[in-house]
């Protein structure tokens, strides 16, 4: 093991930008007017980047005129779409801090968001698959139907003012979205957008998944996504005219920053298959648009691969893209490295904290960097590996990763206890995440901290068992956890997703083991499944699957003191 330190500095060749996201749109239009910024394949829309940017300045000016303020809450609920995209940079052109709201969120939830970051004006579409959000909204706020529309006073939602649907017929007390952009609503005053913006401003809160407790609002700054996007996308390789399929939501940063404002920031275009994730889309979509670029969670590119059309498609545009968002099987990385002509994708890590990406793979990497590894630190960014006591560990050992810089959020909206227990009085973001720094800076993400199983008194990290069992023939997706045991504390289990029409039994997956891995790493427990408990954006929620576990098994929680 190397005895140097795990710290590491990024490259600062490169200044950061020191402008706003309204700045770096207007510049994408006048240096490239008629170069299609957009295209929403299930909507039928094609815009240019000087249609685009007039449409963003009317939404912003339609805004303003409703008497939305320089940083007053803007919410956004709602799948991928056009008027998606035309809020998140209307909202930043006029000052205001966009709130972004998962699609699948019920009632609860929505009104938890709502309520924590007092939004005064929500943005919804009217459905998506089974929610009805139009009447969840109006559950809470009853008061919509017989209220004008921008005049809302809810008894539960007191800061809410003004509520706007995307699509669906007439409604009492809503705005519909397109009337947010008309001259009518703008009147006879003379309206103004603030020209003093600066980019440390907040501008975008977005939820943490909130898997333990209630969810966070870490709060980013114009300063914050602005670099990101710009030196995510110099990393993917994105450049002028290049073509981004975006499967993933963009109320999560993969969407919003490193998709969407990339594009902006490099010239490219922004190309939307479905509003929610379908690898069929996916598919047709690169190859009707020619795509260039394709972003992705493994659990999409792994659908997309096992697609039973997969081989109908052209996919040879493709040439770089991202996989994110979770940790990324080696194996599938090859599948797409090889059958999808993704020669330069990169792999990236971070966290919604961090705007979100702090360490991110090169295409220039060689490919056992980029398939083993989630690369070096970003430039203006710095890392390192701690222990338990918050010692610098040695290169080559295992730590919790922690990560300081211009892209950590500004806090947690509101929320200063919080704050202070992730970002330390240095400015280090603690990850929560365990992973190691080999001599030449390249990250691996051992897993989460909680995650971590003891067995017996040695430390198991599940992503190294699902590595491995990865190579398994008949294995598509699989998931290790930790289940209580009497005897050694933990016990492995292995939930396993095969591919289409194998079988196999635990006995077989058990014997793959052996030999090959430590005794210790070889699952006790192994549960065939169709799918695992997965938030929107892919990330396995191993804490349900845990609990499901101890539940089928009859087992009791183990208490330490």
């Amino acid at each position: 093991m190397n005895e140097s330190p795990s710290h590491v500095h990024g490259a600062t060749d490169t200044p950061l930008i020191e402008a706003t996201i309204g700045a770096m749109l207007e510049r994408a239009v006048q240096r490239w007017p008629e170069r299609e910024a957009l295209v929403s394949v299930a909507q039928g829309i094609r815009w240019n980047y000087a249609e685009f940017g007039r449409r963003v300045e009317e939404l912003a000016l339609g805004l303003a005129a409703l008497g939305l303020r320089r940083g007053d809450r803007v919410a956004v609920w709602a799948p991928n779409c056009a008027e998606w995209v035309l809020t998140q940079f209307a909202t930043a052109r006029a000052g205001l801090i966009q709130v972004n709201i998962n699609p699948a969120y019920r009632l609860s939830e929505l009104e938890f968001t709502l309520t924590k970051v007092g939004v005064k004006s929500l943005i919804a579409a009217t459905a998506f698959k089974s929610s009805d959000n139009v009447g969840m909204i109006e559950a809470l706020a009853p008061e919509i139907t017989s209220s004008r529309p921008g005049g809302l006073k809810s008894a539960r939602l007191p800061a809410l003012q003004v509520v706007a649907k995307i699509g669906g017929g007439p409604r009492a007390g809503w705005f519909d979205f397109e009337d947010l952009s008309t001259p009518a609503i703008r009147g006879d005053a003379p309206v103004a957008l603030p020209r003093d913006l600066s980019n440390r401003d907040p501008i975008n809160i977005q939820f943490t998944s909130g898997t333990t407790g209630l969810p966070k609002g870490a709060t980013l700054s114009h300063r914050n996504l602005v670099n990101n996007a710009y030196f995510v996308g110099r990393s993917t390789g994105l450049r002028e005219g290049d073509r981004l399929c975006v499967p993933v939501p963009l109320y999560h940063c993969f969407g919003m920053v490193m998709s969407n404002l990339a594009c902006v920031i490099h010239g490219a275009t922004i190309v939307y298959p479905s509003a929610g994730f379908d690898p069929l889309e996916v598919l047709k979509a690169v190859q009707a648009e020619r795509c260039t670029v394709l972003h992705g969670v493994p659990t999409m590119f792994i659908a997309e691969l096992e697609h039973p059309r997969f081989g109908e498609f052209d996919l040879t545009s493709l040439r770089s893209g991202i996989m994110a968002g979770s940790p990324c099987p080696i194996e599938v990385m090859r599948q797409v490295v090889e059958r999808m002509h993704m020669r330069e994708v990169t792999i990236a890590y971070g966290m919604t904290e961090t705007s979100p990406v702090s360490f991110q793979s090169s295409p220039d990497d060689p490919l056992e960097r980029r398939v083993t590894t989630v690369g070096r630190i970003q430039p203006h960014m710095e890392a390192k590996v701690i222990d338990a006591t918050g010692s610098t560990v040695a290169r080559g050992a295992v730590g919790e990763l922690c990560t300081r810089g211009y892209a950590v959020m500004l806090g947690y909206w509101e929320d200063a206890e919080r704050t202070s227990e992730a970002i330390d009085g240095e400015g280090w973001m603690h990850t929560g995440d365990l992973a190691t720094l080999d001599a030449d800076g390249y990250c691996n993400i051992a897993g989460r901290a909680k995650d971590m199983i003891i067995r017996g008194g040695e430390n198991v990290y599940p992503r190294e068992i699902e590595e491995f069992l990865y190579r398994h023939p008949k294995i598509a997706d699989v998931a290790v956890i930790g289940v209580p045991d009497p005897k050694y504390g933990e016990e492995v289990c292995a939930w396993v997703r095969l591919h289409a029409h194998a079988s196999s039994t635990e006995e077989e997956v058990r014997e793959f083991c052996r030999g090959q891995i430590a005794h210790y790493k070889v699952p006790r427990y192994v549960l065939f499944v169709e799918s695992f408990p997965a938030t929107v954006t892919g990330k396995v929620q191993k804490y349900l699957m845990r609990q499901q576990m101890i539940e089928r098994l009859g087992l009791e929680e183990q208490r330490t003191a």
